[in-house]
């Protein structure tokens, strides 16, 4: 197994492509190509991370925050940032961060935040814009069937809960090719008239360069029409924040309590208790306090996140409660859902990575401490 086979299997569950355009994520350190001896799982990169890694045998560490965020002009060990990644590539320890591309997955972070919470019904709570794509392309009758299958199998064509979606128009199309050319169908020079099918589907963004390899494989022209637009539409399944529903209503202070009780926090803050029955829940883990106004928006009795500031609190205006649990704190289960979904998928690599060497880290990377 190698690194890159342990990113495949990451981008199953929370595709890169999904990170927000100001992250640092994917591999920071370290070369794709390496074999895999053991895998770390952390939440955060620090030097006593990588002297675990050291410890514990493990060559590549998997990291929800990236160590490396803005860009590094030097390496000389003068800030922890530094002295960390130093430390990585003396040990040849690979350091790859996952951050906002998780946070993105709807079965990521802040899903992990709503089991915890007991939440049903789930919907993201801010949906990222520009996830969807659509493909027009066409080719000739007798060969449309063939194509959108091999398009389906690529993935295109999946809109919500519906697969193998697509729109099929037939006209006619005409070509001439030159004296360079190398015709399947007509001739040199002569204009030929096609009857053709437009073939229309919409694909996910991150799986564009697989839809396109699906189309030049199975289309047999010598040159392919094809036009790649990207929707509107809002993706039900990609973005920030989530918000569900309690199995019943519940005081709002007797929630709060029951909260801090399950997820052992030191302390909630909060805005003032609006001492009614809560039944619908937003959260949104790590710094969350952008996304206020699209809880309120959203009906929500409770918004629970992080690294709330003193003013902020007052956005909730009587509607609802903001409920700051602390930035770690909101992410802690991120690292356990990291080492569910690899241990699963890197059993079908055990002969490769003996004993399907997986790790959790038993570091507390928590910067924020409480008396």
């Amino acid at each position: 197994m190698y690194i890159k086979d342990v990113i495949a299997c990451l981008e199953e569950l929370s595709p890169l492509a999904y990170a927000e355009d100001f992250d640092n994520t994917g591999l920071l350190v370290g070369n794709r190509n390496e074999e895999v001896k053991g895998i770390l799982i952390t939440h955060d990169t620090l030097e006593e991370v990588v002297d675990e890694a050291v410890e514990k045998d493990c060559n590549l560490i998997i990291s929800f925050h990236p160590i490396i965020f803005s860009g590094l002009k030097k390496l000389n060990g003068s800030s922890y940032v530094e002295r960390t990644v130093i430390k990585a590539i003396q040990h040849q320890i690979a350091i790859f961060a996952i951050h906002t591309a998780l946070d993105n997955a709807f079965n990521g972070v802040n899903a992990a935040l709503c089991n915890v919470l007991g939440l049903q019904n789930r919907k993201i709570l801010i949906p990222q814009e520009g996830t969807v794509k659509k493909l027009l392309t066409f080719v000739p009758v007798n060969d449309a069937e063939q194509l959108r299958e091999a398009l389906f199998r690529a993935g295109a064509g999946t809109i919500g809960n519906y697969n193998n979606c697509s729109f099929n128009l037939e006209g006619t199309g005409t070509f001439q090719g030159d004296e360079n050319s190398n015709p399947v169908i007509g001739e040199r020079g002569v204009t030929r008239y096609e009857p053709e099918t437009q073939i229309g589907v919409t694909f996910p963004k991150h799986l564009e360069g697989k839809i396109l390899d699906a189309l030049f494989t199975h289309h047999p022209y010598e040159e392919i029409a094809y036009e790649v637009t990207t929707l509107e539409n809002h993706n039900q399944h990609i973005g920030i924040g989530m918000i569900g529903d309690l199995a019943g209503p519940v005081e709002d202070e007797t929630f709060l309590r029951r909260v801090k009780e399950k997820m052992q926090l030191a302390c909630i803050r909060h805005s003032g208790l609006l001492h009614k029955k809560v039944r619908k829940i937003a959260v949104l883990g790590g710094s969350g306090a952008f996304a206020i106004s699209h809880a309120k928006r959203a009906g929500a009795d409770i918004f629970i996140t992080g690294d709330v500031k003193y003013h902020e609190f007052y956005k909730a205006e009587k509607q609802m409660i903001i409920a700051d649990i602390g930035h770690y704190e909101s992410e802690q289960y991120t690292k356990n859902l990291l080492f569910e979904h690899l241990t699963k998928k890197i059993h079908n690599f055990a002969p490769a990575l003996p004993g399907g060497k997986v790790v959790l880290s038993e570091c507390n990377t928590n910067s924020i401490k409480y008396l």
